[in-house]
């Protein structure tokens, strides 16, 4: 099963071109697509990237960003180094009550954008890995309010399911336009979905 399992992993486009790009993860050709249609990431920006390892989506808002702007991943897992004055890493849980005072005390200011690729240790029972990755896409929701600024963008995956509607409705309670987006990159069996929430209507 392993076996092939990496056989697959192998054949897969973006897993081939993430090697050949120097890319950590197939990941990054999600954030990239997604960028690329919508523009919310921008030269200069603060990005904050939760469940960042092993670092695809750093990579990516580092070029996007430039030596001008800022990036801070966020994971339980340690992130190897990317290399760039202006990208650092915090290891730790988005549940843990003290993540957002951690955040805030390294972000040079209010951030621009959250980004929330953070999954859950699949279980194999998909009403109880839906309701935690609901229940991860919700904590992130909840960082994101405390960090962006005014009119900050946020991106977040979350699996489709029955909890899935509602938790759209409090990202459109908290954003002036917010997009359900499926990339190309995603696989095609994967039930995963990104919620793009434009301009926060900070309180």
């Amino acid at each position: 099963m392993a076996k092939n399992w990496i056989k697959r992993r192998k054949r897969d486009y973006y897993y081939r071109r993430a090697k050949k790009e120097y890319l950590r993860s197939r990941a990054s050709f999600k954030l990239l697509e997604i960028v690329k249609k919508y523009r919310f990431i921008k030269a200069g920006d603060i990005v904050v990237d939760l469940g960042a390892a092993p670092g695809g989506w750093l990579q990516v808002s580092r070029k996007i960003v430039g030596e001008l702007g800022f990036v801070l991943g966020v994971d339980v897992r340690r992130i190897k180094p990317l290399g760039f004055d202006n990208v650092f890493t915090i290891v730790g849980s988005i549940g843990d009550p003290e993540i957002i005072g951690r955040i805030r005390a390294i972000l040079p200011r209010p951030a621009d954008v959250v980004l929330s690729d953070v999954s859950p240790r699949v279980s194999g029972v998909w009403e109880v890995d839906h309701a935690r990755q609901i229940g991860l896409a919700e904590r992130s929701l909840e960082i994101a309010r405390e960090v962006l600024r005014r009119e900050g963008n946020f991106l977040v995956k979350v699996f489709q399911g029955y909890l899935y509607e509602e938790f759209l409705r409090l990202v459109r309670r908290w954003f002036y336009k917010v997009k359900v987006i499926k990339p190309k990159a995603s696989r095609r069996e994967s039930a995963e979905i990104y919620i793009l929430g434009v301009k926060f209507k900070k309180a």
